[in-house]
């Protein structure tokens, strides 16, 4: 069974950083692609970061690039989104979602950042930016 659980969420003032971590259990972590999500409420949920498994490659909303860092320790199962320079218009829920393997990265209508191309999804975790 595929898990997922992110943590490191909380308050933080503008300009401050975060780092959130995503545990995942239930595939082996080669083949895969995980992505970050977030929804802030009234707004979809948008795609924010993913890593590819399998060649490393990282994605980057606008939004988000050049402020955010997305990392993966293969031997601890984890991915990690460190957000630096938190401005409040990123206070969302945010979540991490898993394409386990086989990764689906390679089909013509893959998208990294597109909710389609993830099939399991943790619980989210709270982030304010907030003086």
């Amino acid at each position: 069974e595929v898990q997922l659980v992110e943590s490191g969420g909380g308050l933080v003032q503008p300009g401050g950083s975060l780092r959130l971590s995503c545990a995942a259990s239930g595939f082996t972590f080669d083949d895969y692609a995980i992505g970050w999500f977030r929804q802030a409420p009234g707004k979809e949920r948008e795609g924010i970061s993913s890593i590819i498994g399998k060649n490393g490659n990282t994605y980057y909303a606008d939004s988000v690039k050049g402020r955010f860092t997305i990392s993966s320790d293969n031997a601890k199962n984890t991915v990690y989104l460190q957000m630096n320079s938190l401005k409040p218009e990123d206070s969302a829920i945010y979540y991490c979602a898993a394409d386990p393997p086989p990764s689906k990265f390679g089909y013509s209508w893959y998208r990294p950042l597109a909710i389609p191309s993830y099939d399991y999804w943790g619980q989210g975790t709270q982030v304010t930016v907030s003086s």
